[in-house]
């Protein structure tokens, strides 16, 4: 059976708890955000005993499922002040999927000043003091802590970002190669960690039991249905699009389709995107002995990720993503790949969410703090953010907090949280989305641009407002299941378009647990869910007005295009009707 760990901080205590009733049917986000709907009070401050911080594997973490290692980390956010969700990849869900342990709960305040780290294996969980470790940036942490308890371990763990407990600030998950350069970035789970006094949390599956299954034969048969459907679609199969330019392949269709966000969402086409795209970069990658087919996270075969190299082809950063270039480059007009590399690195050290940087930045440049196309001056507004200067903690606390600090209206947030690599004025299916998903702006809740610009799973026009509700709502619901399950998102490509590989989803469930579980089983998993999350928004003091994009994408059209945001506020308030 799998158990819960809760850690209270207050009394430096670890105990195991069976799951019990609904809870024992939960992984991933479902159990994260059904703990903290349940047990967190939504009008707690964020930083707060009455806070907690919920790690979960998804539920089918630890068996032979492929793309099953994705980690979901949750509480009420400091940047949204809403329930959050932050999902990262890595080695650490699969360890824990084979320790049989569902979930970590932090709850309570440790002693004024005092650091710990959580020690996981097939014993149980230990609190152990970790003052030590205090200050140290992740790439160092990770060091330090391997050396004592070997290379193969995982660590979850914060930099000084987390430290100060900044709303920007990450949690940190170490790769298959044991950097801690994936990380669950989005709306400040970082702070919420550094706030119990916990730095690290290092997970050793050496002898541990593993999985289970209810019928081994049924799972492995619905296993090699969904395998072979990754293998099988365009994009995630060997040789295809992320496999070989990663997810950065992005940037020039993005930029074609006039939805490549630039200088701080005023145009949709940036003129260096060649520069910085993932083709340059492949061949970058390449030319210095680089990876650009990497595996980052257990039991991955779409194999996205890569390894970066600097011009003496000494090792970087990994996991550099579409996200983080367009955040650090084009949003910010930085064309230099070097450069967006060593932001990227500063963001894994010191823990901080790639996506809020660069939307802080881009806002900060917008408002005169440094000119756009500064690459120099991106970098250095960073190191603030690590020295802990005035200056740099304002940038580490979020766009919101920056257009806030430097009078600026024009500030893409939505729920404080900073929008992704898409304007949603040239692709509005993922515009619903960020206005409407429980987590803010957040472009993996319900990856409307497969279907609004890739064509997968149909078509829906991303320059017209219509059908894109009914899109966003059924992608955000899919995709709360998949997130329970701790698969990767881009499983979507394939399930979407390949009957069989979705259809293997319930399938393996049923055959791991002994569940009589159906693709509707599925459906309502995911709507219960959103209703979880979304409830306790609401009793936080949420409204429509949390659920709408900032004015300027309303009222000022986006080149080449020249169109604006114009899904009504009417339909955007009917995307929960299930």
């Amino acid at each position: 059976m799998r158990k819960l760990m809760r850690v209270d901080m207050s009394a430096g205590a670890v105990r195991m708890e069976d799951l019990s009733g609904e809870e024992a049917r939960l992984g991933g986000r479902a159990l994260t955000s059904s703990i903290v709907a349940k047990e967190v009070d939504p009008l707690c401050h964020p930083l707060g005993a009455a806070n907690k911080l919920v790690v979960a594997p998804g539920l089918l973490a630890g068996s032979t499922c492929p793309n099953s290692g994705r980690l979901s980390v949750g509480g009420k956010s400091p940047l949204t002040g809403g329930i959050k969700e932050s999902n990262v990849g890595g080695n650490v869900a699969v360890k824990l999927g084979r320790l049989g342990i569902a979930g970590i709960v932090v709850e309570g305040l440790p002693k004024s000043g005092k650091w710990y780290y959580l020690l996981v294996n097939k014993e149980g969980g230990k609190l152990l003091e970790g003052d030590d470790l205090a200050g140290l940036s992740n790439y160092a942490l990770c060091e330090k802590l391997q050396a004592k308890y070997g290379e193969k371990v995982g660590i979850v763990s914060i930099g000084p970002a987390g430290e100060m407990k900044l709303s920007a600030a990450s949690v940190a998950v170490t790769s298959t190669q044991g950097k801690p350069a994936r990380h669950a970035g989005r709306g400040g789970m970082g702070a919420v960690m550094g706030s119990k006094g916990l730095k690290a949390i290092v997970v050793d599956d050496t002898e541990a039991p593993g999985v289970s299954y209810a019928d081994q034969e049924a799972f492995k048969a619905a296993a090699a249905a969904f395998r072979d459907a990754l293998r099988e679609h365009p994009v995630t199969k060997p040789g295809g699009g992320l496999a070989v330019y990663g997810t950065n392949i992005l940037a020039n269709v993005i930029n074609e389709a006039g939805a490549y966000p630039t200088r701080n969402f005023t145009e949709g086409r940036f003129e260096g995107t060649h520069k910085i795209s993932g083709e340059t970069m492949h061949d970058v990658i390449k030319a210095r002995g680089g990876n650009t087919t990497h595996s980052a996270c257990s039991t991955c075969i779409i194999q996205c990720s890569n390894v970066y190299n600097d011009k003496e082809g000494k090792y970087l950063t990994s996991g550099f993503e579409y996200e983080t270039i367009w955040a650090n480059g084009a949003n910010c007009g930085i064309d230099d790949l070097d450069a967006i590399a060593q932001i990227d690195r500063l963001c894994d050290e010191y823990g901080l969410d790639t996506i809020e940087m660069g939307c802080a930045i881009g806002v900060a440049m917008y408002a005169g703090v440094k000119r756009f196309g500064d690459a120099q001056g991106a970098i250095e507004l960073l190191q603030e953010v690590g020295k802990g200067t005035a200056l740099g903690r304002i940038i580490g606390s979020g766009a919101a907090v920056v257009g806030q600090a430097f009078g600026v209206s024009h500030v893409p947030v939505v729920k404080r949280q900073g929008l992704p690599a898409y304007d949603p004025r040239a692709i509005k299916g993922i515009g619903v989305t960020y206005a409407t998903s429980p987590m803010g702006a957040d472009h993996t809740a319900g990856y409307a641009v497969a279907t609004n610009i890739m064509k997968v799973g149909g078509f829906v026009d991303p320059l017209k407002p219509e059908g894109q509700v009914d899109l966003s709502r059924n992608l955000q619901i899919a995709t709360a299941a998949i997130d329970s399950l701790g698969l990767c998102v881009f499983v979507a490509f394939a399930i979407m378009d390949i009957p069989s590989g979705m259809e293997a989803l319930p399938k393996m469930v049923g055959a791991q647990y002994g569940w009589s579980f159906g693709m509707e089983d599925l459906l309502e998993y995911g709507k219960g869910v959103l209703r979880k999350e979304r409830s306790f928004n609401l009793a936080a003091g949420f409204t429509a007005l949390q659920d709408r994009l900032p004015e300027f994408f309303q009222k000022e059209p986006l080149p080449p295009h020249n169109v604006v945001f114009d899904v009504s506020a009417k339909e955007l308030d009917q995307l929960f009707n299930f």
